[in-house]
């Protein structure tokens, strides 16, 4: 109703929409609801702003303050240019950035308002795009004539090419127009640092402070007249077009630094998903002897709409069995996936058993973690680190106490795996990978998950390990090698669906009221409690001050824990972290089971703690939760 909205703020917040868009079909819609008196919808739209933060932008493609759209791009776009240069070394320092987009709807109009904006304030733009076949968006709302070429590419990109330029080009940062594995509605605004990764603190809260600063649109340099800009930055060097030869250079890097066997004797079935990766996967591919693979055509190029799966995301239920369809009809044991921006990979095996199975990310990221550890010469052992986030299997920790190399976890996503990383080789350490449970690898050729690098390891490790020798070894039995010597290690992942993102931070506060004034509880359910680490509170009972060594963040929440059961005589114990999400409606969950003596003994214990959990915390049906696991 009416009333329950402030009209007068409504009204100024629809004003101040009307002064930035230039589009009239947005400006006719939001003026429409206005004049309806939908304030319910105006205030869904307009009323909180799109947040900035270390994953950059991410929401749906739709009029408002609230959503991606060439507004709120804009203004993004204003306040990363304009933090770049107030953060640069001297006045004189050159200040360059890196732009990139896949082939959502809007990627890339969004490209070209971010590479308009900064060609406006004289910044040198590498772009990875198309300047002879620009958006219909851009050639329609400019103000400058353009000549178009309509039958040339639009010039997508996986993600990792923007982080590799910007190491290649030294640029001050990159931006990459992409929502990944989102829904096909989603459109984001991915950015990177000058150190080519992603974005942390203290840039993020420095660099949505600038946005805010910087709203209306520069007028005096008319950023709305993309096509005007275009043409400039090509006549005064400021745009220059590097696709071809980044690419170039990304794959002469694949080769030099990932390729250790270029004989393959194996065949295998790549699916893109509907994204921009068959084409880089096909020139790196290319590298090997005898490579033999056949793509899926219906998913093989481009498509907004992701017409075959529900989601285009390769861990979703069935958005492989296209893939493994064809893999079955033509006799072959592997499938290869990467996520639409293939920056995520993901492999399913056909097992001696005769039966299809998906690896997780975690089984993955072992698999890579014992192939990167056999091929580094034991003598360098302890000069190396492997690197996953805490919601990633501690099973490395064990392989490094065993093997004699070193390990460390972060915080969750690659902004913190891959700047950890970097501190780490500044230090003078080598590492050579990195991985998330969320099937994202990361090998030394950019700082970030690259599935076209990982599946190029994949390929090796398989060739390697399966596809000579035991022809019925297959990477199950691997694992299970890999567990009789590190332990097993059992994920049960899963989440809780919100219809109130409230709940988060209400379903936290009441878990820890319920140990207080305890410092952490010593028993949840059935399990001891033998460690406790809250990165919201900032408390860590392993250290010896209590303080986290990993960052704190009161606007998040975030617990791990170590569990054992009570009176229990083996090694059983699990480890557990529950978060927020970030980017969606749910509160998520990761829990690994550990046992030393069988794989059901591991699976058993990460499976009580999930029902301890739900029971004790989490309540489904008291707080009106939907669960998934």
């Amino acid at each position: 109703m009416a009333e329950a909205y402030d009209v007068a703020r409504l009204d100024q917040l629809v004003q101040d929409w009307l002064a930035v868009d230039i589009n009239p079909e947005s400006r006719n819609e939001i003026a429409l609801l206005l004049k309806n008196k939908q304030y319910a919808q105006l205030h869904s739209k307009l009323a909180n702003r799109i947040a900035f933060g270390t994953a950059g932008l991410r929401s749906s493609m739709e009029s408002g303050f609230a959503h991606m759209n060439d507004v709120t791009i804009l203004q993004a776009s204003q306040g990363l240019i304009q933090y770049l240069l107030d953060n640069r070394t001297s006045p004189e320092s050159p200040v360059s950035i890196v732009v990139g987009y896949d082939h959502r709807y809007n990627s890339q109009r969004f490209a070209e308002i971010t590479a308009s904006v900064a060609i406006a304030k004289d910044i040198k733009v590498y772009y990875l795009g198309s300047i002879e076949n620009l958006s219909e968006a851009s050639i329609k709302f400019s103000s400058t004539a353009y000549a178009q070429n309509p039958e040339t590419e639009r010039g997508y990109v996986h993600t990792p090419l923007v982080p590799f330029a910007i190491d290649l080009y030294g640029a001050s940062g990159g931006v990459m127009v992409t929502a990944s594995h989102n829904p096909a509605r989603d459109n984001g605004y991915k950015v990177y640092y000058g150190n080519g990764c992603q974005i942390i603190p203290p840039h993020d809260e420095g660099i949505a402070s600038s946005i805010e600063k910087n709203l209306a649109p520069w007028k005096a340099d008319n950023v709305w007249d993309v096509t005007g800009n275009f043409i400039r930055g090509i006549e005064n060097n400021l745009l220059e077009v590097v696709r071809k030869d980044t690419s170039e250079a990304y794959v002469e890097a694949v080769k030099s630094k990932l390729i250790l066997d270029s004989k393959l004797n194996f065949d295998f079935v790549y699916t893109p998903l509907h994204g921009v990766g068959l084409e880089i996967f096909e020139k790196t591919v290319d590298l090997f002897d005898n490579a033999r693979f056949k793509v899926v055509h219906e998913q093989a190029f481009p498509d907004p709409d992701f017409s075959t799966v529900k989601f285009p995301n390769p861990e979703e239920k069935g958005a492989l069995d296209l893939a493994i369809k064809k893999a079955e009809s033509l006799g072959y044991k592997l499938v290869l996936a990467s996520d639409p921006d293939a920056d995520r990979f993901s492999a399913a095996i056909k097992t001696k058993q005769g039966n299809w199975k998906q690896l997780t990310g975690n089984e993955i990221g072992f698999l890579f973690a014992m192939f990167t550890i056999e091929n580094i010469p034991k003598d360098q052992l302890a000069n190396t680190y492997l690197v996953n986030s805490t919601v990633s299997s501690q099973i490395l920790k064990s392989m490094a106490d065993k093997n004699g190399f070193h390990f460390i976890d972060t915080l969750t996503g690659f902004k913190w795996i891959g700047n950890r990383a970097i501190e780490l080789k500044n230090e003078g350490y080598n590492v050579p990978f990195g991985y998330e449970e969320a099937i994202g690898f990361m090998f030394n050729l950019v700082n970030d998950k690259d599935g076209i690098s990982a599946a190029v390891i994949w390929l090796q490790l398989y060739n390697r390990w399966f596809a000579t020798g035991e022809t019925d070894f297959d990477p199950v039995d691997k694992l299970n090698e890999g567990y009789a010597k590190y332990g097993w290690f059992k994920e049960c992942n899963g989440y809780y669906k919100l219809n109130d993102l409230s709940k988060t931070r209400e379903i936290f506060e009441n878990v820890r009221s319920s140990f207080s004034p305890q410092k952490y509880p010593k028993t949840i359910g059935n399990f001891d409690v033998l460690s406790w680490r809250d990165l919201t509170v900032g408390f860590d009972s392993t250290t010896e001050n209590n303080i986290p060594d990993l960052p704190v963040d009161p606007k998040s929440q975030m617990i791990t824990a170590i569990l054992k059961p009570l009176n229990s005589q083996s090694d059983e114990h699990v480890r557990f972290t529950c978060r927020g999400s970030g980017t969606e409606p749910k509160l998520k969950v990761y829990i690994e089971g550990k046992s030393s003596v069988s794989e059901s003994g591991a699976v058993a214990v990460a499976r009580a703690c999930w029902n301890t959990l739900r029971d004790e915390w989490f309540k489904p049906e008291d707080n009106d939760l939907l669960e998934v696991v």
